[in-house]
């Protein structure tokens, strides 16, 4: 099952769901500003994109910047801060069996659907 996760607020991630939406394909959304994601599940699509965490962090986020950014921060912590922010994960994230993209740009989405 292919899973989009998605922010209404983000006008990328409204046009990667729209994408999806457009393919006729089934898939789940997951709004993880209302459900935070685990660790463990941030660990996993971590690994299906093959990048660290830090990658998949929004620097320019307000509370990135008045509380992590130049710190030496391990993965660890910041996989932490992406739990108990989720507003710093980098959006829509879709995710399709054992391939995952970021939707930035949200055409990039096709590859993975």
């Amino acid at each position: 099952m292919i899973k989009i996760y998605h922010n209404p607020r983000c006008s990328k991630s409204r046009e990667g769901l729209k994408i999806l939406e457009e393919s006729g394909k089934d898939f789940l959304i997951v709004k993880y500003l209302d459900i935070p994601m685990k660790k463990e599940e941030i660990k996993k699509v971590l690994e299906l994109l093959d990048i660290s965490a830090e990658e998949l962090i929004r620097k320019n986020e307000k509370v990135w910047k008045e509380n992590y950014k130049g710190k030496d921060l391990s993965e660890e912590d910041i996989l932490e801060a992406m739990q108990e922010h989720p507003k710093l994960i980098e959006r829509p994230i879709v995710v399709n069996e054992n391939k995952a993209i970021i939707g930035r740009p949200p055409e990039k989405i096709k590859e993975v659907i």
